[in-house]
């Protein structure tokens, strides 16, 4: 199939001799029996190079967020293999918050390191330390409802990391906040992503947001979820949402995804 010059079919892909941090190999996602089968993810195969930034976008209902929960381990996987370098199950991060609303901002990423196994003398100065990551040292003490939408997510954020796995599955995080709390948190995601040198799995339904933040875009076909095409993303860092690179980058992504849904019939 003839597609764009600056863009490859993909195949299963990785620098050559490494081992990649996340391994997708013919993974398929069936839901129900018999006639009431549906399809949801098709013999998708992928490599997350170690430290590598990987946005995933497709049209509604193609599998991403399926995909996503495969490779946590929340969903199982109906054929296939997913492998994760080093063992170690992904933390995962959502659209929602799901703050327990009658802890503190400190209580809820304690209860992360509790979860994780952390003894309580050693959790409340980890908490803190989170959240100073965060940049929300200061609220440790305010419960969520005292927080807007981009605090709570950084909270999220930070009981996510509570977990303290290499690899971060981030499905659709930024979705619910308004445009300048996003490219806020785009820095904040980027500069974590690189200090703690985290292998990161992002769904968008944001072109440009995956344009921003991805070293790779990978666009998925309307279900099942297949991957189609591979889009490197080879604008230099720093990036903002409005570049013009960005904007000409997107266009070529957005033009292929449309083409994808017309071709569905969705």
């Amino acid at each position: 199939m003839s597609i764009d010059s600056a863009v490859r079919e993909t195949v299963p892909s990785g620098a050559a001799g490494a081992v990649p941090a996340v391994a997708l190999r013919g993974v398929s996602k069936v839901y129900g029996r018999g006639d009431q089968a549906v399809l949801a993810v098709d013999r998708l195969s992928l490599d997350v190079r170690p430290g590598e930034f990987v946005c995933l976008v497709g049209a509604s209902g193609c599998g991403k967020s399926t995909l996503l929960s495969m490779i946590s381990g929340l969903e199982p996987i109906s054929a296939g293999s997913i492998e994760i370098d080093g063992g170690h199950r992904p933390a995962q991060m959502f659209q929602e918050s799901a703050l327990l609303p009658w802890l503190t901002v400190r209580g809820n990423v304690e209860l992360a390191l509790k979860l994780r196994g952390v003894p309580r003398r050693k959790r409340e100065p980890q908490a803190r330390e989170l959240l100073g990551t965060v940049h929300l040292a200061d609220f440790a003490d305010k419960r969520p409802h005292e927080l807007s939408g981009g605090m709570r997510q950084r909270v999220a954020l930070a009981r996510t990391l509570a977990q303290q796995t290499p690899v971060l599955l981030m499905d659709e995080p930024f979705g619910a906040l308004d445009a300048m709390t996003r490219d806020v948190l785009h820095d904040e995601i980027e500069r974590i992503w690189r200090e703690r040198q985290l292998t990161v799995l992002f769904v968008t339904h944001n072109v440009r947001e995956a344009a921003r933040l991805g070293d790779r875009i990978i666009l998925l076909s309307s279900r099942p979820g297949r991957v189609v095409a591979e889009y490197p993303v080879d604008i230099p860092r720093p990036r903002r949402i409005d570049d013009p690179e960005i904007a000409q980058l997107s266009a070529t992504v957005t033009d292929r995804l449309r083409a994808e849904v017309r071709r569905h019939g969705h």
